[in-house]
Formats: structure tokens, sequence, C-alpha cells
């Protein structure tokens, strides 16, 4: 699976739009990260458990994401976008998005 934050890819071309897929989740902290990150915020320096719990989230939803392209038959997805955001308790949601397309 081709995927791409442009509109079209140099040496392929677009065959068929199967239209919008999307994958999202919404994870939360565990609260023994959230005291390291506490301590690691007082000291200063990267908050890597955070950092690690953004990454883990945008690749689930980019798989969740791929998976309904597949179901669509795509074998690529173009303008993929991914927003972010944050819940009342702290936890990271994450949405990626873009078309699914078929290209030779």
């Amino acid at each position: 699976m081709l995927i791409t934050t442009i509109d079209n890819i140099q040496g392929k071309r677009i065959t068929e739009t199967l239209g919008l897929v999307q994958g999202s989740t919404v994870r939360s902290r565990a609260i023994g990260k959230d005291i390291i990150a506490i301590l690691r915020m007082i000291v200063g320096g990267e908050v890597t458990e955070y950092t690690n719990l953004l990454s883990e989230s945008r690749q689930q939803a980019i798989e969740r994401m791929t998976i309904q392209a597949e179901i669509l038959g795509a074998n690529g997805i173009i303008g993929v976008r991914l927003e972010n955001s944050s819940g009342k308790n702290g936890e990271s949601q994450i949405l990626a998005y873009g078309t699914a397309v078929k290209l030779k």
C-alpha cells in the first residue's frame, strides 16, 4: 500500500478513486508513566513517555485507515492527513484520513 500526503504520485497514474478512508484511536496514559513524565518535566528535556504514546497512536490510526482502504480494493491512499487532540482526562486522540485510490 502506497501512502502519501500528496495528491499525485510521479510515475503512477490514478485509475480509480474509491473514496474517503479513515482510522482513529484514543489511547490513555498509564498512571506510572504520568508520574515519570511529571518528574521529567521538572528536570526538563523530552518526555519520552508521551512521545512514545503519540507515535504508537499515529501508527495504529494509520493501520486502521490502511485496512479500510484494502477492504475497498485500494493499493494507495493519497492526501493523507493526521489530526491530533487531547481529551479532558489526558487521553490522546488521533485521526488519520485520506483518499483511497487504485494506482497503476
